[in-house]
């Protein structure tokens, strides 16, 4: 009996045994599954050259706390559409890409995930920025918020003998704008900043200036563009040419010397060299250290009823997660987007760069030119929406763009204005044909 028992015990002692084996096989199973998942990897191919600097070190300390390999790719300006498709084609693709328009959909859509019902979708503040392909997926969403229009120091504008009270629409403009050029000399300062026709300049004036004849197109029709249109009537381009003439003829430098390049308009306005400067909130930080009291206006033009103008609101920065990369990969880029936009520290960064980030956990802004946008919008003053995110076939059709106005930079005909409309009109339709199957 005593043998038996003794026999019985040995058995049990066996199946404990064995049990717990089992159990630490089964949890080295979970560990390494979790494992799998921890060595996701992140790869953000960056549109926006100017933060690099600040994603390099955000990479950096997201890999020293989470063990997470981060890598951000910058294309350089103007390049990052070709830069895409050749990454994309790579064995270790990016995992985080950014779509800058509906038009990026319709080329991207089966590499972007659904973010519907994900955590970073959660985590909006506004639907107002993102982007849906023709199945209603959410394809993108952006995340930041930027103005743009007229960066003005209004301490120069006062050395000239005017008040910013004087500019409320072109006509203002063009007078206070065509005195200072004509006293460069006695004020020691001219009016606007170099309009360079190079790639690190030129989408100021093909991407964003030409967004105001957009507009105008948008409210004659009576609504806002929801997708790129087959074709454009170029009925407001004489207002952005009364704008670019203003910028161009009362400047720094000679328009026939900016299809080159090699100016540098941020320089020459921190240093007060100018007092106005055509660009976006994403300046604030640099210029705000030089200039404390710079402010920004609208694009005016000599449309009737501008006095009642905002500023260009909007975005061109939409995040897409690769839909073709590893699950692991996945969820190792969804996790990283939550800490930029959850942590404290790492949202500060990033709202310092880009100027808000439409989400509930992030840093608040103290862009200026951000709240120069809301104070408009609060006066009634009607916001002037990124129509220019519709441009098809972007890259394309900007060269086309640039390629024109250089010609008439050179020789400011109208015959020479007349290619640009057609570069301008006839270009958005070619363009649009060419993304069409």
């Amino acid at each position: 009996m005593k043998e038996k028992r003794m026999g019985a015990n040995r058995k049990r002692t066996i199946r404990r045994i064995l049990l717990a084996c089992l159990l630490v096989l089964l949890a080295a199973g979970l560990s390494s599954c979790g494992s799998g998942r921890e060595k996701g990897r992140v790869y953000w191919l960056n549109y926006k050259p100017e933060i690099d600097p600040t994603l390099q070190k955000l990479a950096r300390e997201y890999r020293e706390k989470t063990g997470t390999e981060v890598r951000v790719i910058t294309a350089a300006s103007g390049t990052y559409a070709q830069t895409l498709i050749a990454e994309m084609d790579k064995s270790a693709p990016p995992t985080l890409f950014v779509l800058s328009n509906a038009s990026d959909v319709q080329t991207w859509q089966k590499y972007a995930m659904d973010l519907r019902d994900t955590p970073i979708a959660g985590e909006l503040s506004t639907d107002a920025y993102n982007l849906y392909d023709d199945a209603g997926r959410l394809a993108a969403v952006g995340y930041c918020y930027e103005c743009y229009g007229i960066i003005v120091n209004p301490a120069l504008v006062e050395a000239a003998g005017h008040s910013m009270e004087e500019i409320r629409n072109f006509d203002g403009l063009k007078a206070v704008a065509e005195d200072i050029h004509r006293r460069t000399g006695e004020l020691g300062f001219d009016a606007f900043t170099s309009s360079d026709m190079d790639g690190s300049s030129s989408w100021r004036f093909t991407g964003h200036l030409v967004n105001l004849e957009y507009v105008y197109e948008e409210r004659e029709a009576g609504k806002i563009w929801t997708e790129c249109p087959p074709a454009i009537t170029g009925a407001y381009l004489d207002y952005y040419r009364n704008l670019f003439d203003l910028c161009i003829n009362n400047s720094l430098v000679a328009p026939n010397t900016l299809a080159t390049g090699g100016h540098d308009a941020r320089e020459e306005f921190v240093s007060g060299k100018a007092a106005f400067f055509i660009n976006g909130s994403w300046e604030y930080d640099t210029i705000s250290k030089a200039i404390p009291g710079a402010m920004m206006i609208p694009y005016y033009c000599g449309m009737a009823g501008e006095e009642n103008a905002g500023l260009n609101c909007g975005t061109s920065n939409y995040w897409a997660v690769n839909a073709s990369v590893s699950e692991a990969d996945r969820q190792a880029t969804m996790d990283f987007m939550m800490w930029l936009v959850t942590d404290p520290e790492a949202s500060a960064e990033m709202v310092r760069e880009v100027g808000v980030m439409p989400f509930r956990q992030a840093a608040p802004s103290e862009n200026g030119f951000l709240k120069n946008a809301e104070e408009y919008t609060a006066r009634g003053c009607y916001v002037m929406d990124w129509a220019t995110n519709f441009q098809p076939n972007t890259d394309q059709y900007r060269a086309g763009l640039v390629s024109a106005l250089n010609r008439y930079c050179a020789e400011q005909t109208d015959e020479n204005w007349e290619a640009f409309r057609s570069a301008f009109v006839d270009g958005w339709a070619n363009q649009y044909a060419a993304t069409r199957p």
